[in-house]
C-alpha cells in the first residue's frame, strides 16, 4: 500500500501538468493568406490588414511585408491580423470586392468597415497612428489604463 500511493501521487500530479498545458491559448497566427470568402470571422475581434500584390515578387510588397515583420508586437497590441492576397487571378472574393490594382494595402476595423487604403507601403508606426485614432481603440486604451489602476 505504501508503495502504491507515491505512483497514484505521481499520477494525479502528471494528469494536473497535463491539464494546465491544455488550457494555454495556441499562439496566435499574425500573418495568414487572404483565401476567406469574407472578414466577418474576424468582425468585433481583430482588424485586418489586406495587402495586395499582383506576385510575391512586387518590390512593394517584398517592402511591406518586411515593414510588418518587423514590429510584430506593435501589431499585436492592436489586435491586427494581417491578410496576403498575391494572385490576381485567382480572382479571389476579397480581391473582388476591395479591387486592388497592383499594389494595395488596406485597413480595416474592427466594425469590418474599410478605414484606409494605400497604393505604396506603410510603416507599422503609420498604421499604428491610425488605428490609435479610432474610437474604438481609444475605448480600448481607456479600459486598460482603468484595469491598470485598479
Amino acid at each position: 500500500m505504501k508503495r502504491l500511493i507515491p505512483l497514484v501521487f505521481s499520477a494525479l500530479m502528471g494528469a494536473a501538468g497535463t491539464a494546465q498545458a491544455s488550457d494555454a491559448s495556441p499562439p496566435v497566427a499574425l500573418f495568414m493568406p487572404a483565401d476567406m470568402k469574407d472578414l466577418s470571422e474576424f468582425r468585433w475581434k481583430k482588424r485586418p490588414v489586406v495587402v495586395f500584390a499582383d506576385s510575391e515578387n512586387d518590390p512593394a510588397f517584398i517592402e511591406q511585408m518586411s515593414l510588418l515583420q518587423a514590429r510584430e508586437d506593435d501589431l499585436l497590441e492592436r489586435d491586427v491580423i494581417v491578410l496576403t492576397d498575391t494572385d490576381p487571378a485567382a480572382r479571389s472574393a476579397l480581391r473582388l470586392k476591395m479591387r486592388p490594382r497592383g499594389f494595395m494595402l488596406v485597413l480595416v476595423g474592427k466594425d469590418g468597415g474599410i478605414k484606409l487604403r494605400k497604393p505604396f507601403p506603410w510603416s507599422v508606426r503609420e498604421i499604428s497612428r491610425s488605428i490609435d485614432k479610432m474610437p474604438m481603440r481609444q475605448r480600448e486604451i481607456r479600459d486598460s489604463k482603468e484595469a491598470a489602476g485598479q
